[in-house]
């Protein structure tokens, strides 16, 4: 009796994971990547040259801020240019992107001119940004708009969409809009409050010339010059299309303030440690070749001919290694170099951010973006570290 048992177990459990290894197996679901998209909806017209400055000096200061979450979100960034419909343009719209390379660019393009007589097209602007742009659908997704002007919507216009419409718009696709108000034109006011109190964002009034503070440092020289030798290890790679577009932006990037050029490189920095990857990027949005190379995403061998520059696509497969190679090493010995110079530099913003803070400026658009955005994220389960000043070092007795 007991050998029947010991037989019928024996060839029991070969058949139970038989009948196991016939289940369909459940694909465990990839977990969604942190997100984080902002569009900046801006008046473009006369009187906003002074934000329109402070906001292209400082886009890469606010990516920054945004990517400096835990855990860290991958950021995608619109724009919508406003003005009204006697000007040259009503909007210009700009897709969220995570090329910010390219959002760069765009940005530096906006020109302060027209209006002269208020109000402006806010209504069919703020629509737009809320309806005609490729929002994630997920509730995961933090999702904000920044409305930047200093003239109430004009609110006459037919076929125009109002205001408190795009605002149940938004809260319906858990779009957060913030209302930022340039100057203290008194019919602007209580529309900015108002919006912001409908879409569950936050009012903030600043200067007119949207009191940016660009901080300049004992060390952005330098920084310069290694950005600078950082361009020169770029290999644009793709169709002619793709290189024109990369060389494009890195001769926009490399025209760039020499704040706004540190600020491009803390990005590039921190995305890359983010990213745990060894060589960071030069460029956003692909077409580097030296990058793939280094962080082992091609291999020379697999390098398509057709989409080489002309002086590579020339050489000699021995000569292409050894340039590649020589690329490659020039690189991570600049990047060396700028890691240090940006980490003294960042100590050095950071005082004077609390000496600003203590005597109660430092209140202009970028700052009351980077409070908004922490504070919202925080909704969405990301965490920011708090920002202090660098320690100093003890005085000698």
């Amino acid at each position: 009796m007991k050998q029947l048992i010991a037989l019928m177990l024996a060839c029991a459990v070969p058949l139970a994971w038989a009948e196991d290894a016939k289940k369909p197996k459940v694909k465990k679901a990839k977990a969604e990547k942190p997100q984080i998209e902002v569009c900046f909806v801006l008046d473009t017209t006369g009187s906003m040259g002074g934000l329109i400055a402070g906001a292209k000096e400082k886009i890469w200061s606010m990516a920054n801020e945004m990517i400096s979450a835990k855990p860290t979100p991958d950021i995608r960034i619109g724009l919508v240019a406003y003005r009204d419909r006697t000007d040259e343009y009503v909007t210009k719209i700009h897709e969220l992107s995570a090329d910010i390379d390219d959002i760069y660019a765009k940005l530096m393009a906006f020109k302060a001119a027209g209006g002269g007589d208020t109000p402006e097209s806010v209504n069919q602007a703020l629509n737009e940004a809320v309806t005609k742009l490729d929002w994630s659908n997920s509730k995961k997704v933090l999702k904000v708009i920044f409305l930047v002007g200093d003239a109430p919507p004009q609110m006459k216009y037919k076929q125009d969409v109002k205001y408190p419409t795009s605002c149940e718009l938004a809260v319906k696709k858990d779009i957060i809009i913030n209302t930022i108000q340039c100057g203290n034109m008194p019919s602007t006011t209580p529309i900015w409050q108002e919006i912001a109190r409908k879409s569950e964002g936050k009012f903030a009034r600043i200067l007119q010339t949207g009191g940016v503070m660009a901080i300049t440092t004992p060390f952005d020289k330098q920084i310069a010059d290694c950005n600078a030798k950082l361009g020169h290890t770029v290999c644009v790679y793709g169709d002619e299309a793709t290189q024109r577009f990369a060389a494009s932006k890195l001769t926009t990037a490399t025209a760039a303030s020499e704040s706004a050029a540190a600020d491009r490189a803390l990005y590039f920095q921190n995305a890359s440690l983010r990213a745990e990857i060894k060589v960071a990027e030069v460029i956003s949005g692909g077409g580097d070749l030296t990058g793939l190379l280094a962080n082992n995403k091609m291999k020379l061998k697999d390098v398509d001919e057709k989409k080489l520059p002309e002086k590579i696509r020339k050489m000699k497969p021995k000569e292409r290694e050894v340039y590649f190679a020589k690329q490659i090493a020039d690189r991570k010995k600049v990047q060396a170099e700028l890691n240090v110079l940006l980490k003294k530099r960042s100590e050095f913003i950071m005082e004077k951010k609390a000496e600003l803070k203590k005597a109660g400026k430092g209140d202009g658009f970028d700052e009351q973006v980077n409070g908004f955005i922490r504070e919202q994220a925080a909704k969405k389960g990301f965490k920011y570290e708090k920002a202090e000043a660098a320690p100093k070092e003890p005085k000698k007795k």
